[in-house]
């Protein structure tokens, strides 16, 4: 037994073994610390490239989908308003995500980029707006959303020459895409005939609004 603490040598045996296996313990957890540390580290390492490669991934996926939409707006853009025109888009990889930027070109060599939301009038903006909207539609799942769509004055901006062009090839798009089109719309009404299953005409009276049918009264 020691003066200072009246522990037996036995005692200091049992703490010291007691001691020594708690470092061998602190050693072990020490070392599984350090093992995990550089798993994560070389994780780590690896995120850019992998990050890089998602990028390029996506790219290549949705790559081929703008190219398709790119194809069809430029196709639209064309026949509704009877010009040159070609529709391109900007892709870029901003916070992980794919970002596109529509740009239209014009002129004889298609190198002269056109404001879209002023273009023709404000023109262009109504042709790829509809054009957006039901390629958007055409994505969805069919079980899930009803395939029907509202254009209300999507064709404010066209001259009303344009609008029949306009009418028949988005009833033509719809038609292919199994949906159901409700057009609203200010123009004069014998702009839809050739493209419009039935046109109402929405008409103020004394006794409040009335929806007549066109086949009820003549253009």
């Amino acid at each position: 037994m020691t003066e200072s603490t009246g522990l037996t040598l036995r005692d200091l045996e049992r703490r010291h073994t007691r001691l020594t296996a708690l470092g061998e313990a602190k050693h072990d957890e020490y070392i599984r610390a350090m093992r995990q540390l550089r798993d994560i580290r070389a994780f780590l390492a690896l995120a850019p490239d992998a990050v890089a490669r998602m990028e390029e991934l996506s790219s290549a996926l949705f790559g081929e989908i703008l190219d398709e939409i790119e194809t069809n707006l430029s196709h639209a853009v064309r026949e509704v308003l009877g010009q040159d025109r070609t529709v391109s888009t900007l892709r870029e990889i901003k916070g992980n995500r794919l970002t596109v930027h529509f740009q239209i070109y014009s002129g004889q060599d298609q190198e002269q980029v056109e404001d879209i939301l002023t273009g023709q009038g404000g023109s262009v903006a109504n042709i790829l707006s509809v054009g957006l909207r039901l390629i958007a539609l055409s994505q969805l799942d069919e079980h899930r959303h009803r395939p029907f769509l509202v254009l209300d004055e999507q064709d404010c901006w066209l001259k009303p020459e344009l609008v029949p062009v306009f009418m028949k090839l988005i009833s033509q798009i719809a038609e292919r895409l199994h949906l159901q089109l409700l057009v609203i719309s200010h123009h004069p009404l014998d702009r839809f005939s050739g493209a419009a299953e039935s046109i109402l005409a929405l008409r103020p009276g004394p006794d409040g609004p009335t929806l007549d049918a066109l086949k009820d009264w003549a253009l």
